[in-house]
């Protein structure tokens, strides 16, 4: 699959399709398309937040049949937005947080920081099991989750 078709599949298609599968190149053409998409908005006030909301349902699905396709059940997916949205409710790595209420949260004490490096390396691995997963080739045969993308 190449880059406009990736684009055009995840974006009118299957754009809140959550069965099935999608190939190593539909998942990441989509992503590079996102990325640069993201790139671009972020030039003007507001337009990030829009263009996060419009491309949300897309991305969660495609990401969910991409671990399908790996074999994996797709909400997997989920898992390093959550964390990080949990890190950022509890105001870990928010510069954001600082800028609006003026106040640091950074921990200054010594236990604060190991426990902030402890889930610094958490985050770490589990982007990296992330790529790992997403990076694998599709499984040849039909699997739990339907047949195999065609390319």
């Amino acid at each position: 699959m190449d880059f406009q078709t990736s684009v055009r599949t995840c974006l009118t298609k299957k754009y809140m399709t959550f069965q099935g599968r999608a190939s190593r190149s539909e998942f990441w053409w989509f992503m590079l398309a996102y990325i640069i998409g993201a790139m671009v908005v972020m030039l003007v006030p507001l337009l990030p937040i829009l263009y996060a909301l419009a491309v949300f349902l897309p991305l969660l699905a495609v990401g969910f049949r991409r671990m399908q396709d790996i074999g994996k059940p797709g909400w997997y997916f989920v898992i390093p937005s959550v964390y990080n949205l949990a890190l950022r409710s509890f105001g870990f790595g928010s510069y954001e947080l600082d800028e609006a209420t003026g106040m640091p949260t950074e921990m200054p004490s010594v236990g604060g920081a190991l426990f902030g490096g402890l889930l610094s390396i958490i985050g770490i691995v589990i982007a990296v099991v992330f790529i790992w997963w997403l990076t694998r080739p599709s499984q040849p045969e039909t699997n739990a989750y339907g047949p195999p993308p065609a390319a």
